[in-house]
């Protein structure tokens, strides 16, 4: 029987009609093609509706290399080494002061209607920069004009800027030490400009009405910080930017030996012009 079997011949299959069957790689391959159509899909959707909400940016462009280098500190220039050196028709080609504006505030006001003064001065002889001047000059104006107002102070800057100073500029790129001499041939270029003063020396001075005395105290104690070294400040016992006394200038002013010339006094003298008389 299990000869008889074996003897027969096998029967074929029917030939398969239906869709192929896919091997293994080929199901794994077209797994991951529809995943990444899926991803490109959500991608370009995503993108079409945040470009609609999403508002327009502005293209960023690359900063600039800086072309100038950084300020020195004050300590560079501090001391009075040198002597004077302003600017001439030999000396050409030096930067403008930062500080262009001695008078602030009401600079017209009569003489008569701020008897008050109060003066900060240099306790150390150095130098003060075009910069600090600017700065001090700011501070003080901006704390008067909050404070006082506009129209109830008369400021004034005394230092004025004209000594030169120099910068020997070195390079800090790779290979500087090929490109520049050093020491050697180390005179300067013009930097900028500061003020040599001495001590003693009168920096800002502010007239005022006497009830505006502690606020331009406190208007100078602020301006102090802009500066190097030591300064003081003192209410002066004078009338406004006269050099009479407050008891001088109110007995000159009642006799009419003191006249009034805007923000100043002229003093007018006993004797007039010699007058020849008549024959």
């Amino acid at each position: 029987r299990l000869s008889t079997e074996s003897a027969l011949p096998t029967p074929r299959r029917a030939a398969h009609t239906g869709p192929p069957k896919l091997s293994r790689p080929s199901a794994h391959r077209l797994a991951n093609r529809s995943a990444c159509t899926a991803s490109r899909l959500a991608s370009e959707t995503f993108a079409r509706t945040s470009q609609a909400v999403r508002p327009p940016t502005l293209p960023v462009f690359p900063s600039p290399l800086p072309k100038t280098m950084g300020r020195r500190p004050a300590r560079c220039y501090r001391y009075c080494k040198n002597k004077p050196y302003i600017k001439s028709r030999y000396l050409r080609g030096v930067p403008e002061p930062k500080l262009r504006i001695y008078e602030i505030g009401r600079k017209s006001a009569s003489v008569d209607e701020f008897p008050a003064v109060v003066h900060m001065f240099s306790d150390e002889r150095e130098q003060l920069s075009s910069e600090a001047l600017e700065a001090a000059r700011i501070a003080c104006n901006k704390y008067l004009t909050v404070k006082a107002g506009k129209e109830n102070f008369h400021m004034r800057m005394r230092a004025h800027p004209y000594h030169v100073v120099r910068i020997n500029k070195m390079l800090s790129c790779a290979g500087a030490d090929r490109l520049q001499t050093g020491m050697r041939h180390a005179y300067g270029k013009p930097n900028g400009l500061v003020a040599r003063v001495k001590i003693g020396q009168i920096l800002i001075s502010v007239r005022c009405k006497k009830e505006h005395v502690p606020i331009a105290v406190e208007a100078m104690r602020r301006s102090k910080f802009k500066f190097p070294g030591r300064q003081k400040i003192v209410v002066s016992a004078k009338w406004g930017f006269t050099k009479y006394s407050k008891q001088e200038y109110v007995q000159m002013r009642r006799d009419g030996r003191l006249q009034c010339a805007g923000n100043r006094a002229i003093y007018v003298s006993k004797r007039g012009p010699l007058v020849v008389p008549e024959e």
